[in-house]
């Protein structure tokens, strides 16, 4: 969930452009948001709906609009449609000359609770086989990530996990298992995204609401094949062809359960190296049970993390003031970050079931680092808690922080070839707080 900057109160530094010309190589660079931003009132710009279902989970009226993408422009359409055709001979070897790859168009497909709420934004390809000119198949573009706290969290979740106890070069080449859980679905371009990108990642992806699902696999693109079922079979048996030719080797890695988080974490054995949060219902609300320190949520969530480099990035919006501060948190709390409701109380809870109230096997209590930046041009914050962040004195601040972040995100641009750069999501004159 995100809202833009500018309408609300958020940090004044956070500009829409820099001054400077530049060449913007990544296709979901904020400087295509008026693309799929759309207006707010009704009119022609407003984007078509393709996808309208109303929640019994509490998102209320869910759809997803459609509007134009201006790239990739079709100068290059011919070389999408060759690698198509190739991966079709690649599969179905001998049949690659029985018919051809056109692409349609390409589009931004924008997931909304309430025909208001922006929930994510993704990028789809649209294209057909002539043989089957009436057949129609969507294609979420995996390398495109749309909104800057997405960015935010995978730059930050990368970049702390690689300074910590762990292995990303091999995990990113397939050589290990990196074990990722996500919890809150949405259009899915975040696991999407680091199923792409990490060879070796396998991500399981934890979603309440059926309907949400449904709109990301039949109008966002979202690999059909990773839907699971209650029992922990896929729902799919077997990919069709065109899923097959699109996803072969990333949607076997990708396992999308319809269940409550709480439920899913409290029931599973499994231990992972990073977990990342993004659950707003349809009122716009962090549930209170995603973190209350006492809930079976948090504690079991802290038994899922890995004891030495588990790392969770929670994204956190930023757009409205505390109302009704509870007297037991702290004003430092209060103060933490330009923050709306809940927020302050978050970051504390993440940090004292995570960390603080954590033993290590060594008997160490409370080993690991908690911090958050504000992400650039939305009302957000993503807030990191690490158990094996790779500052080995004993006295910690932000500057030893950054400057460790800053070195990471650079070796992070370079394993993942990454279209934008991590560095621009932790820049040192962002604001950041320890927690």
């Amino acid at each position: 969930m995100w809202s833009r900057a500018g309408s609300r109160r958020c940090n004044i530094h956070r500009r829409l452009f820099s001054g400077a010309a530049r060449r913007i190589e990544d296709e979901g660079d904020w400087l295509y948001s008026p693309e799929w931003w759309g207006s707010e009132s009704e009119s022609e710009f407003n984007g078509n709906t393709v996808f309208r279902s109303v929640s019994d989970k509490g998102n209320g009226v869910i759809s997803v609009h459609a509007y134009p993408s201006s790239r990739p422009n079709k100068v290059h359409w011919p070389e999408t449609e060759k690698w198509l055709q190739q991966r079709y001979g690649e599969i179905y070897p001998g049949y690659e000359h029985s018919g051809s790859f056109k692409i349609l168009g390409y589009q931004w497909r924008v997931l909304r609770f309430n025909d208001n709420t922006r929930q994510s934004t993704v990028k789809i390809m649209a294209a057909y086989r002539d043989t089957e000119p009436g057949s129609i198949f969507i294609m979420q573009q995996a390398q495109c990530l749309a909104i800057p706290y997405v960015k935010s969290m995978v730059s930050l979740g990368l970049s702390t996990i690689a300074s910590s106890k762990y292995d990303l070069m091999a995990a990113v080449h397939g050589k290990k298992r990196m074990h990722i859980l996500c919890i809150g679905h949405g259009g899915g371009s975040l696991p999407l995204f680091l199923a792409s990108k990490i060879q070796g990642a396998e991500i399981h992806v934890v979603e309440i609401d059926p309907i949400v699902i449904s709109a990301s696999v039949q109008a966002m693109g979202f690999p059909g094949f990773s839907v699971m079922t209650p029992s922990g079979e896929r729902a799919l048996l077997e990919p069709d062809t065109i899923n097959e030719v699109m996803w072969k080797g990333i949607h076997e890695r990708l396992y999308l359960y319809e269940t409550d988080a709480e439920k899913y974490v409290v029931e599973n054995n499994n231990l992972y190296d990073i977990i990342f949060v993004d659950a707003y219902d349809g009122d716009d609300i962090f549930p209170n049970k995603l973190w209350d320190p006492h809930s079976p949520f948090l504690n079991s969530l802290s038994d899922r993390l890995h004891p030495e480099h588990g790392t969770v990035v929670v994204n956190l919006h930023a757009d409205s003031d505390i109302s009704n501060p509870s007297e037991t948190v702290s004003y430092f709390y209060q103060r933490l970050l330009p923050m709306g409701k809940y927020v302050s109380r978050v970051c504390k809870a993440y940090k004292d079931v995570l960390i603080r109230n954590k033993v290590t096997r060594e008997g160490k209590f409370g080993c690991g680092l908690g911090f958050a930046i504000s992400v650039p041009w939305v009302c957000n914050t993503s807030l990191v808690v690490s158990r094996g962040f790779g500052l080995t004195s004993g006295f910690v601040n932000r500057d030893m922080v950054m400057n460790t972040l800053v070195s990471s995100s650079v070796k992070v641009d370079h394993m993942l070839n990454l279209p934008f750069s991590c560095l621009e999501y932790i820049n040192i004159k962002r604001d950041c707080t320890l927690i």
